[in-house]
């Protein structure tokens, strides 16, 4: 307690200043969202860093050039990390801590980071070497592919959807939308739609993707919830 006594108050490992303990579900509420708020964007941020690393082997061992331009990397960025990572990073969540933060983030990322490299490398692929469309056309496939799957990476980590977390994904999808339609943004962007027979593989490649990343999201939630502690109830609380 805040009016306990000084050398008490010196090794305690939480004080409380007002002297109430009414306070305590706020401090643990607090915590919880700091800590599952930290997991739910890290998951963001690192499934980039494993898609980006992936590519950025690959290209060097295939002798490919760089399927992005800075400008390109900007679209992902912002609108599928950046700005809906801030939110997200501030929104309420009640989840329990859960041992396991580690595991639990590479579990998801390194599949989830692997499809959109593998995805990307394959549109890019099918679009310069299988077509022999020009670079721009074949960057511009990486870029809608890459940003429609991290897009839909998205959509998952905003799990359960309420209405601002719909607002918000449905935001950044009609932002990346609004820069693919308009021209004055796709010229600034350096982006070029290649033809209908193209897109229509690129259509598929999304697809696969997204369904590949849904399957992974969900079997990683089932190893999950195996390991999840069951709620508190009367019984346990009173056992405690």
């Amino acid at each position: 307690m805040g009016s306990g006594a000084a050398a008490t108050r010196a090794v305690a490992q939480l004080v409380l200043l007002d002297s109430r303990f009414a306070t305590l579900p706020g401090v643990v509420a607090e915590g919880r969202r700091v800590i599952a708020n930290i997991e739910r964007s890290a998951n963001l941020f690192v499934t980039k860093t494993v898609y980006a690393m992936l590519i950025a082997v690959a290209v060097v061992i295939l002798g490919w050039t760089y399927p992005f331009l800075p400008r390109h990397l900007t679209i992902i960025s912002d609108f599928t990390i950046g700005i809906p990572g801030f939110f997200l990073a501030l929104a309420p969540n009640k989840r329990r801590y859960i041992p396991g933060f580690i595991q639990r983030v590479l579990r998801f990322c390194i599949p989830a980071g692997t499809i959109i490299g593998v995805a990307a490398l394959v549109a890019y692929g099918i679009t310069f070497y299988t077509n022999h469309r020009s670079l721009t056309e074949a960057r511009t496939a990486a870029t809608l592919v890459v940003a429609a799957i991290a897009l839909w990476v998205l959509v998952m980590l905003a799990r359960p959807i309420n209405w601002w977390r719909g607002l918000l994904a449905l935001a950044m999808v009609l932002a990346v939308a609004t820069i693919v339609a308009v021209p004055p943004f796709r010229s600034f962007f350096a982006l070029s739609l290649p033809p209908s027979n193209v897109l229509g593989a690129l259509a598929g490649v999304i697809v696969a993707g997204v369904v590949l990343v849904e399957a992974g999201w969900r079997a990683t939630r089932r190893v999950e919830a195996r390991h999840e502690p069951p709620p508190m109830t009367a019984t346990s609380t009173a056992e405690r």
